[in-house]
C-alpha cells in the first residue's frame, strides 16, 4: 500500500521547528477473519511518498501505527537528487527514528539516528542497524523522523518504505560499557583523541579498527563521539585495556554547529534539535554536564554546511582549535581562541582551554593527527577531563613529538602549561620550550602582544628555545611549533602547540 503526502508551506513558514505528517496504519495489515495479529514470521510494508519545499521544517515526522506482536521494524527510504546550478545547496535528507515514548526533546524516545549514513536500517530487542539502539518494539505510534538538511529549488521528493515483522519479541542483552579507569602512570602526560567517527555515525571504520589505530598512533585514551546517538557507546566491549582508556559521549550536530559531549555517562542522550535562534545551548550544555561530560565546541570555522559554530563560547569547557589535518579554517578558530585569552587577561571572559582532535572518519583520516596530551592524576574519565577543564593540555600531530613547557622566575619560581607565574610586572621571566620529533620545524612565542618570538629548531628537530619577557610586557604566553609556509601569507602548518603559562599576579 502506497501514501503520497504533500507538503506546502504558507509563505511565512521558516527553516526551523518540526512538522508531523499523517500516521501510517497498519490496521488492516492482519490476514484471515477473526485474527487480530499476523502470524509469526509474516510481515507487511507500507510505502509512502510525498514532496517537500524549500523552506521545509527541519525535523518532519512520518507517525507509524505499531501494532502488538511486532519484532522488528525496517525502514528504508530515498529521495530525489535533481540538477541544481553551481553555487546551490542540493538535496540532502537525515533519518532517524523515536518509539512510542514520542518526539519530545530530551529524546525519551529516541531509538536511533544515521543522518545521510544509510539509506535504510532495522530495530529489533536484541539487535539493531549500528547508529541504532536495540530494544523492545512495543505497540504505539512510533516516529520516523526525516531532516532535510538541504532542499533543492525543486524541492525534495521523499520514498520511505516501513517493514514491520511478526514474532516473538526476544531479549535485550544488558550493554556493557566501558570501565570510568585504566591502569595508567599515575600522574603523567597521556595522549588522546576525543574526536572519532565509526560504522555508528558516518565512520566507515568499526570500534576494533579505531582501537587498534588509536595504539598504534601512542594513544591513551579516545571518546567515541558519532553524530547525534550513544548506539557506539555498547560497541566496545573487548577493545579497551590497562593501555587504553575508551570514554563515551557524542557529538551533538545541530544546524548551527557541532558539539562534543566528551566522557559523558554511557548511554546518556544528548538532543541537537535546535538552532542559534532558539536560545537552547545553555540549557543543552547543562545536560552535557549534568551527564559528566566536557562541552567542546568542534570544528567551529569549518566549511561544511552546518558546521560552523553559532552558539558562542560562553558555555564550552574546552574549543577545539585544530581539527585533523592543520588547515586555514583552524587558523581562523586559533586566532578567535586567542582573542578569548585577550580577554581573559583584561577580567573580561574567563579562561577557555583549547584542544584538538583528528574527526576521522575513515581511510585515510588519521586517528591522532592531533591529539590532545592532558597533564592527568591518573589515567580515568574525571581525571582526565579535570586535566581539559583546568587547561593542563598542549596539542601535537603525532606521538613523534614531545615537549616541556615553562616559564621560571628570577628567584626561582616556577609555573608551566595552565600555571600563572606568580611574579611583581616587572620581573624578568624566562619562556622556555623543549621539544623533539619536529624536524624543520620553527618554534614561536605567542603573547597577548602578538608573535614576540620566533626561532628554528636545528635539522634533527630537537632543541630548546629560550626568550625573557616580563609580565608589563605579556600577560601570557604560549608555544607554536610549525612547518615551513606552504601558503603565501600565510604560517606554516601546526605541528604542536601548547596552552598558555599565565604571567603576573592575578
Amino acid at each position: 500500500m502506497e501514501r503520497r503526502d504533500v507538503l506546502r508551506l504558507s509563505a511565512g513558514a521558516g527553516a526551523a521547528g518540526a512538522l508531523t505528517l499523517g500516521t501510517v496504519s497498519f490496521a488492516d495489515a492482519a490476514p484471515g477473519a477473526g485474527r487480530t495479529e499476523p502470524a509469526d514470521g509474516a510481515e507487511r510494508t507500507r510505502r509512502i511518498t510525498g514532496h517537500l519545499p524549500t523552506g521545509a521544517p527541519d525535523f518532519v515526522y512520518l507517525p507509524v501505527e505499531v501494532p502488538h506482536g511486532v519484532r522488528e521494524i525496517t525502514v528504508a527510504y530515498t529521495y530525489d537528487k535533481p540538477p541544481v546550478p553551481e553555487g546551490t545547496a542540493g538535496n540532502a535528507c537525515d533519518i532517524g527514528i523515536f518509539d512510542e515514548r514520542g518526539t519530545d526533546l530530551g529524546g525519551a524516545g529516541f531509538r536511533g539516528w544515521s543522518g545521510g549514513a544509510r539509506t535504510e536500517f532495522f530495530l529489533r530487542a536484541d539487535d539493531a542497524t549500528p547508529g541504532y539502539l536495540p530494544g523492545p518494539v512495543n505497540a504505539g505510534t512510533w516516529h520516523i523522523a526525516l531532516g532535510p538538511y538541504t532542499v533543492a529549488p525543486q524541492g525534495l521528493a521523499y520514498d520511505v518504505a516501513v517493514t514491520l515483522r511478526y514474532g516473538p519479541p526476544g531479549h535485550t542483552p544488558a550493554p556493557v560499557y566501558p570501565p570510568e579507569r585504566a591502569r595508567g602512570r599515575g600522574r603523567a602526560w597521556y595522549r588522546g583523541d576525543n574526536h572519532l567517527h565509526s560504522v555508528h555515525s558516518d565512520g566507515k571504520r568499526s570500534p576494533a579498527e579505531i582501537a587498534a589505530l588509536a595504539r598504534a598512533a601512542g594513544l591513551d585514551f579516545l571518546t567515541t563521539s558519532e553524530h547525534n546517538t550513544t548506539a557506539a557507546h555498547r560497541a566496545w566491549e573487548g577493545l579497551w585495556g590497562d593501555d587504553l582508556l575508551i570514554l563515551t559521549g557524542e557529538e551533538i550536530t545541530t544546524r548551527n554547529g557541532h558539539v562534543v559531549a566528551m566522557g559523558t555517562d554511557p548511554g546518556v542522550f544528548i538532543d541537537w534539535r535546535y538552532r542559534a535562534r532558539d536560545n537552547a545551548f545553555g540549557k543543552y550544555a547543562r545536560a552535557i554536564r549534568r551527564a559528566g561530560g566536557l562541552v567542546i565546541p568542534a570544528h567551529p570555522h569549518a566549511t561544511c554546511i552546518g558546521c560552523n559554530w553559532k552558539f558562542g563560547l560562553n558555555d564550552a569547557d574546552a574549543v577545539e582549535v585544530w581539527n585533523g589535518p592543520y588547515t586555514p579554517d583552524d587558523e581562523v578558530t586559533l586566532a578567535e581562541w586567542d582573542n578569548t585569552l585577550v580577554a581573559h587577561t583584561r577580567g573580561r571572559a574567563a579562561w577557555l582551554p583549547a584542544v584538538g582532535h583528528s574527526d576521522a572518519h575513515r581511510d585515510p583520516d588519521v586517528v591522532g593527527l592531533p591529539q590532545t596530551v592532558v597533564l592527568a592524576e591518573d589515567l580515568s574519565r574525571h581525571a582526565v577531563q579535570d586535566g581539559i577543564r583546568a587547561g593542563r593540555v598542549w596539542i601535537a600531530e603525532s606521538s613523534k613529538i614531545d615537549l616541556t613547557f615553562a616559564v621560571t622566575g628570577e628567584h626561582g619560581e616556577h609555573a608551566g602549561i595552565a600555571e600563572r607565574l606568580e611574579v611583581s610586572r616587572t620581573t624578568r621571566a624566562t619562556v622556555r620550550l623543549k621539544v623533539s620529533g619536529a624536524p624543520g620545524c620553527t618554534v614561536s612565542f605567542v603573547t597577548d602582544q602578538g608573535r614576540l618570538h620566533t626561532s628554528p629548531l636545528p635539522p634533527s628537530g630537537t632543541g630548546t628555545v629560550t626568550w625573557q619577557t616580563t609580565p608589563d610586557h605579556a600577560a601570557y604566553v604560549r608555544a607554536e611549533v610549525r612547518h615551513p609556509s606552504t601558503t603565501a601569507g600565510l604560517p606554516g602548518p601546526m605541528a604542536a602547540m601548547t596552552n598558555p603559562v599565565f604571567l603576573g599576579r592575578g
